[in-house]
């Protein structure tokens, strides 16, 4: 037990917690939304400091991240306890497990000074925080990230895109990349499906481009919840204007899962007409995923349309850059380490 970053007393021994957008106000002996915090006789704790519940080493490209030191590893970490309760989580034995399991904290020991150690003992050239939400487990994710940037290490969040500016802005300095869910572009998707507001996400999308950290989105099309084509053409358009044209959008394929089990999987036709409305709407690098063999996994350049790196699932076939510039017509690619030797 830690006490907590980004908190103030509220009186009456409440406390407000400034971690996440949701802002909670949380009573004495009560946890925040996430289930990860609690108050202590008005002193806000995190209950999963040096607890991690998942490691592993991972490819880069499964966070997905395609444009950001492809091929490499990355060591992956998480702890307990999510801000969102996404009804489609596939990490949700982890994520929900404090909300599902009357408020259970799992996880076992692991300092932040040894994720860096056995990070670079893998030959990996990032950690990324994953899994469930790095920004309920912050502080364990800072200090972490603080060591692995003095260690010549990038840092990277898979997330759902809900910290507070402040937050933000602290970690800022050693977040190299992230990949952030937007689940779709509906309020109503977001206050059914993942209890939680489109408008924040956005907001922290803004915060990130803003801050200058190298961002991927994702969005996983669910058939009947968030695949309407116009709802689909106002988020590539969000991206694409407020974002830029170089946002890579990562278009995957739901499967059913937790409390979404009796909805069908998304089908092959769904995702690559997803893929041709972000491209209609200038963005240059959309991806499908999930669905291994797929020609839109692969990078084009949007320049002649060579295929710049081939992909299959995970694993990268050939590669036509030369210092991160197309080999045919010379284009740069954008993003992070793709100057470097690729493979």
């Amino acid at each position: 037990m830690k006490e907590a970053s980004f908190w103030e007393a509220a009186g009456e021994q409440r406390v407000r917690c400034g971690l996440c957008r949701f802002r909670c106000l949380i009573a004495e002996g009560r946890r925040g939304i996430c289930g990860v915090r609690e108050n202590r006789q008005g002193v806000l704790y995190t209950l999963v400091y040096g607890r991690s519940v998942a490691e592993n080493v991972d490819p880069i490209e499964k966070k997905p991240l395609f444009h950001f030191y492809p091929a490499s590893l990355s060591f992956s970490v998480a702890t307990v306890g999510c801000n969102f309760r996404c009804l489609h989580c596939q990490n949700y034995q982890i994520s929900q497990l404090p909300r599902d399991h009357q408020q259970a904290i799992a996880g076992y020991p692991l300092e932040p000074a040894e994720i860096v150690r056995r990070a670079r003992a893998s030959g990996c050239r990032s950690i990324a925080y994953t899994y469930t939400e790095p920004t309920v487990f912050f502080e364990y994710a800072y200090d972490t990230a603080v060591l692995a940037h003095q260690a010549g290490l990038k840092n990277i969040f898979v997330t759902n895109g809900y910290t507070t500016p402040e937050a933000l802005a602290a970690i800022a300095p050693y977040l190299n990349g992230a990949n952030v869910d937007l689940k779709g572009f509906s309020e109503e998707f977001y206050r059914e499906v993942v209890g939680a507001t489109l408008h924040g996400v956005l907001d922290t999308l803004r915060e990130y481009r803003r801050l200058g950290i190298w961002i991927e989105v994702t969005t996983l099309i669910i058939p009947g919840r968030n695949d309407r084509p116009g709802e689909l053409r106002k988020l590539a358009g969000f991206i694409a204007d407020e974002l830029g044209g170089d946002t890579p959008w990562h278009v995957t394929a739901f499967y059913p899962t937790y409390k979404l089990r009796d909805v069908p999987p998304t089908p092959v036709a769904s995702l690559r007409k997803a893929r041709k409305i972000g491209l209609e709407a200038g963005l240059r690098y959309v991806y499908t995923g999930n669905i291994p063999g797929e020609p839109g996994e692969n990078t084009l350049c949007p320049g002649c349309g060579e295929v710049l790196i081939e992909r299959r699932g995970f694993r990268l076939g050939q590669v036509r850059l030369d210092h991160g510039r197309c080999t045919g017509c010379g284009l740069p690619v954008p993003g992070v380490g793709l100057e470097e030797r690729i493979g």
